[in-house]
């Protein structure tokens, strides 16, 4: 099945509904399904076949979510990237994926290349009646390209392919504790470039039926008042959002009366921000766990009490294992490498099949995350995937920082870590060392990284040392490092 008909299957049950406001417009999912079928009717005439691959770097905004369903329509294959990149991150990645189109907003860094860019409004103009029906797609077939550092390292683009899509949004459909339905109102501040903004704060909302709201850019005082003015029942974020609205003193008590269910995913919630927000908005939050290699979401608290440090049960049809180092069933209650099955688990990385192999084992992905699961069979989580850093709910591999550093002639080495912020939850923070002779500016090393990765990525303390700890192999002890400045 194409997932497009899961996500505008409410088109031919509620054609009437709205699907998705953005300013003062509402698209109905009749009309929804019109633009979707036009921009796939533009698609075709740009010479784009099924199959082929459709960078998209745009907002989240009604281009973004025509475009993405236009490209499911004609069976390509569509590649969210963040359209803050600079322009060497873009080519990294439009490099490793070679798309036959990219679409782009403008102002975007997109470079050159053997794609062409064109504009959303360069697919507006396509005639539905000639898109045709939705292409024809094996469930094994991809879907969606996304990069991720989760799982695999250094940032890769994973398989998701239109079956474990849509199994994981009949996983969370299914959910009796979640208890979604054509009645409520979702809001989409995630951004679309991340699978939990794609797949659960957009997909979720077409696929269930109900109305999704794209707001404006992020601040807590006017996201609290989207979600107020646009009586929001169903709520997803990171926990440095949830931290924003209980620091803004602007942000009213009945901010979030209309909410029914706000969920946090991505990052670890702090028992504190939990707290605090029930106690200020009288909204229990409710945690969740996944990654983009699964589709994305594994578990969530919602049905029950949460508990504290427990991210919940597995979703209808997931399957957890805890093993140890070798691989043999952890005793309950004891620690160990989080493996996770089901029909959502994506198919491997692009290209890459020493990274899938090491990813995909016996029917089982591994997750590089360490938890247990109490006596209830709820998850706990006591570690995360090696040396991964998350900034606001966005993987940051420590290699690829570090990697940029090194290319500044005047750094001899550099190591980067995570450390605490209570706005973010993590921050990037950089050891370096510098080249005989040259003194580092860390505001100038800031700027160069800036030059070159997405922001969140850019480093927030750096210190300059005299050599990082490092063993016989050369190998980095990243536990030996001196507290950052």
């Amino acid at each position: 099945m194409n997932l497009v008909s899961l996500l505008l299957r409410a088109a031919s049950e509620a054609p009437g509904a709205v699907a998705v406001v953005q300013d003062d417009r509402s698209v109905t999912f009749a009309e929804l399904q019109a633009a979707a079928a036009g921009r796939a009717a533009a698609l075709a005439e740009a010479g784009v076949p099924p199959g082929e691959r459709v960078a998209v770097a745009l907002g989240n905004n009604l281009d973004f979510v025509t475009t993405y369903l236009g490209i499911l329509w004609r069976g390509a294959v569509a590649v969210p990237l963040n359209p803050a990149s600079p322009a060497p991150e873009l080519a990294r990645r439009l490099q490793a994926v070679r798309p036959r189109l990219v679409v782009a907003a403008e102002g975007v860094a997109v470079p050159d290349g053997e794609w062409r860019t064109r504009p959303p409004e360069a697919l507006a103009g396509g005639d539905p009646s000639q898109a045709g029906p939705e292409a024809e797609r094996d469930d094994a077939e991809p879907a969606v390209l996304l990069f991720t550092s989760g799982v695999a390292g250094a940032a890769r683009p994973a398989v998701l392919t239109h079956g474990c899509l849509a199994a994981n949004l009949d996983q969370v459909l299914g959910h009796p504790g979640l208890g979604l339905s054509p009645g409520d109102t979702g809001i989409a501040f995630l951004p679309f470039f991340h699978v939990f903004g794609l797949n659960v704060a957009l997909g979720v909302g077409l696929a269930g039926g109900f109305r999704t709201v794209l707001p404006a850019p992020f601040t807590s005082a006017g996201a609290a008042d989207a979600v107020r003015s646009h009586a929001v029942t169903v709520l997803a974020g990171v926990p440095a959002m949830y931290a924003a609205w209980c620091e803004d003193a602007d942000v009213p008590a009945d901010a979030f009366a209309t909410v029914r269910l706000a969920i946090s995913g991505a990052a670890e919630l702090p028992e504190e921000v939990a707290e605090r927000f029930a106690a200020r908005f009288g909204v229990v939050l409710h945690q969740g766990y996944g990654l983009t290699e699964a589709s994305p979401v594994v578990t969530t608290t919602a049905g029950g009490e949460p508990r504290p440090g427990s991210v919940g049960r597995p979703l209808p049809g997931v399957s957890l294992r805890i093993v140890d180092r070798d691989g043999v069933p952890a005793e309950p209650g004891d620690p160990g490498e989080v493996l996770v099955a089901g029909p959502n688990v994506f198919a491997g990385y692009w290209e890459d099949p020493e990274a899938t192999a090491r990813a995909l084992r016996d029917g089982w992905l591994h997750t590089g995350d360490i938890g247990f699961c109490d006596p209830d069979g709820e998850l706990h989580l006591v570690d995360r995937a090696k040396d991964l850093v998350i900034v606001s709910g966005f993987n940051v591999y420590p290699a690829e920082v570090e990697e940029v550093l090194l290319a500044d002639p005047d750094v001899a080495d550099a190591a980067v870590v995570g450390v605490p912020d209570p706005r973010t939850g993590e921050a990037v923070a950089a050891f370096v060392v510098p080249a005989p002779g040259r003194e580092l500016d860390p505001e100038a090393l800031r700027a160069f990284v800036a030059r070159r990765l997405a922001r969140y990525k850019v480093p927030g303390p750096v210190r300059v040392v005299e050599a990082l700890p490092r063993n016989e192999a050369g190998k980095l002890i990243r536990r030996e490092l001196p507290p950052p400045d």
